[in-house]
């Protein structure tokens, strides 16, 4: 399949470049045949590793355009998010590993600083690239350096909060960094086209800033309601000419734009005004590009193929597996829509992300009960509590780890006003390819320390819909249910769960000796041990704690004193359930006694991306992994442990 014409064939350029260097003195035909190669060399490796393919395939001129005109690694290039750093990766020296990135060993979805000179910040999550390109400014300055600093942010990304506190920010400082605006969805521009680019190569141009400094020179010996009238004039006048760039001048931003983000005539001239210009104020240009540019089954996708697995690449069909049960995220959309049809006041938040937490098909259904309020967790969260002031039932749907961006408005807007807020999150645990970025190793710690908020952790699909249920009937306080990325376990599943009461646990097995106390969906690995454990003579008594908040006290010291061994396991860091279990073992002085007590949780370190399977079996959250403890923690049991 070709992805472009050409009258005849070229000798290939990117197996020419190892590094930027090697593409600066290339002409605009050489560097839009390098474009063409690097699309279908990032076609190629996500086809095969899976990825977020749609938003690099948008940015390949502008990623070209950029390394060709500043000199990267010395000028810094910061990208929000990560998603369309895959062109990056290509032309910075990676290009050989590309069909390791999302892999054990390989390279990261995203741009990491240990793993490139031409990474110099970390990304996973959005809206952090200003912030971070200002404060690298800052640092320049202070050391009286001279590099340039460009922070590239997506239109979705701007939709968060801190990309605006930085840029406030920024504005007041004044400290010289260039911000590239890639909009390619939220048509925030006029129509682009030879008249935008000649307007933007005369905004940027030295003789235009010549111009206003000589204008502003001029006008401060002007009295001072006619200099503040100048430079009122000069502002409308180049709003006028220049669109949608109001905002971001008030913000204190020089703003160029737009341009035709696939078009070299437009793109580097006015990157080399920019990079020349001895503007010091921050400057913002306005770059339009189309999400899935030159692959035609991502152009035509309705998320221009934003996230994917493996894939046909003459067909674009998408190489999935047949699922041996339903996702959790969707046994959650069908927990939550069958509850919503007998209770009118359950309402639906989520923070960008309708798809990625099954809310979508909630919005299908009910679309005045459905909010998506923008890559902006914070808001989500306090918007949330609002909601619940005025009496309804709002099921605020963040994945784990981006919850963690709204801690603060989870415990003062919600827990500390006991507001029923009914959190539902996505991706607990750990999540494979997208690793540590993405994992939601912390949410039990950073929950469960806060007072009066039922948190529930179902061993599987069922389970879940219990959840979702038992959240409907908590009007008291807040509520929380964690759950993991992938399929379930393929249990028979009800039409509607039903409430389970609130803080008790359930044995699944009775054994002697060892107990082995599971929160999560953990459960059906546990489920192995103890058949492994059964067959060497020790099979042990299973129980599944439901709830990690509150605990059930009862079950758990009733475990302790009538057993030598006991191991708790869940998906989470030290500090989560464990530490709550190990709390209450303490104060009841359970412990004196010799009872061994083995939590099992995820380790203290940050776990690399891999197969969801070879990540538990590494960090010993598998079947394995709880025989071994078990048999273990037995060796070193003293013979009368129990009275």
């Amino acid at each position: 399949m070709k992805f472009s014409s050409s009258s005849k064939p070229k000798a290939p350029l990117l197996d020419r470049v190892s590094s930027p260097a090697d593409f600066r003195g290339f002409s605009i035909e050489e560097l839009e045949q390098l474009t063409h190669e690097v699309r279908q060399a990032m076609i190629h490796s996500v086809s095969f590793t899976g990825g977020h393919l749609g938003a690099g395939l948008g940015v390949a001129e502008l990623t070209v355009a950029l390394h060709h005109v500043f000199d990267t690694p010395r000028d810094k290039l910061i990208w929000d998010v990560g998603h369309q750093a895959y062109p990056h990766k290509i032309l910075t020296g990676r290009k050989d590993r590309m069909l390791t990135m999302r892999q054990g060993g390989g390279l990261s979805g995203f741009t990491r600083r240990s793993e490139s000179v031409f990474d110099p910040f970390g990304a996973g999550h959005s809206s952090t690239s200003i912030s971070a390109a200002l404060g690298m400014a800052v640092g320049r300055d202070l050391k009286d350096d001279r590099f340039n600093v460009i922070a590239v942010i997506g239109d979705g990304a701007m939709s968060a909060g801190q990309a605006y506190e930085a840029m406030n920010n920024a504005g007041s400082l004044g400290s010289r960094l260039i911000v590239i605006l890639n909009d390619n969805d939220m048509s925030i521009a006029p129509p682009v086209g030879a008249m935008s680019a000649y307007l933007s190569r005369l905004l940027s141009s030295p003789s235009y800033h010549s111009l206003r400094h000589l204008a502003k020179d001029l006008a401060h010996l002007l009295p001072p309601p006619l200099e503040r009238a100048v430079g009122r004039v000069e502002e409308y006048a180049r709003g006028m000419v220049s669109g949608g760039g109001t905002l971001f001048e008030e913000l204190g931003f020089y703003y160029v734009g737009p341009i035709d983000g696939h078009n070299f005539e437009h793109l580097l001239p006015v990157l080399k005004n920019v990079r020349d210009s001895e503007e010091t104020k921050p400057i913002l240009i306005h770059v339009v590009t189309k999400k899935g540019r030159g692959y035609p089954p991502a152009e035509a996708a309705a998320d221009k193929y934003h996230g994917v697995g493996r894939f046909d690449i003459v067909t674009g069909k998408l190489d999935k597996p047949k699922a041996n049960a339903p996702s959790y995220t969707a046994v959650f959309a069908k927990a939550l829509l069958a509850e919503a049809e007998h209770d009118d006041s359950i309402v639906a938040v989520t923070a960008a992300m309708p798809a990625g937490t099954g809310l979508d098909k909630f919005g299908d259904r009910f679309p005045a009960r459905t909010f998506d309020v923008g890559i902006a967790e914070q808001h989500a969260v306090t918007f949330s509590a609002g909601l619940a002031c005025e009496g309804f039932k709002p099921f605020c749907a963040i994945y784990s780890s981006f919850l963690q961006r709204a801690y603060d408005q989870v415990q003062h807007d919600v827990v500390l006003q006991r507001l029923p807020v009914r959190f539902a999150i996505d991706r607990a645990g750990l999540v494979g390819a997208d690793g540590a970025t993405h994992a939601g190793a912390y949410d039990m710690a950073y929950l469960g320390c806060l007072p009066d908020i039922v948190i529930m952790c179902p061993a599987d699909e069922a389970e879940l819909m219990h959840a979702v249920a038992t959240a409907v009937g908590i009007d008291d306080r807040p509520s929380a249910f964690r759950y993991p990325r992938g399929e379930g376990v393929g249990v028979e599943l009800p039409e509607r769960g039903t409430a389970m009461p609130i803080g008790k646990g359930r044995i699944i097995r009775e054994g002697s000796r060892i107990a082995i106390l599971s929160l999560g969906t953990r459960l059906s690995e546990t489920l192995k041990a103890a058949d492994e454990l059964a067959a060497r003579g020790l099979a042990p008594t299973v129980a599944d704690a439901r709830f990690m908040k509150p605990l059930d006290e009862e079950l758990i010291l009733r475990l302790a004193r009538s057993h030598e061994v006991l191991i708790t396991i869940e998906e989470g860091s030290v500090g989560g359930f464990g530490s709550h279990v190990l709390h209450l073992l303490a104060t009841n002085c359970v412990l004196d006694r010799g009872l061994k007590v083995r939590p099992l949780v995820l380790p203290d370190y940050f776990i690399e991306h891999d197969t969801p399977e070879i990540q538990y079996e590494k960090v010993g959250l598998n079947a394995s992994g709880i025989v071994s403890t078990a048999l273990a923690a037995l060796d070193t049991a003293p013979a009368a442990a129990l009275a």
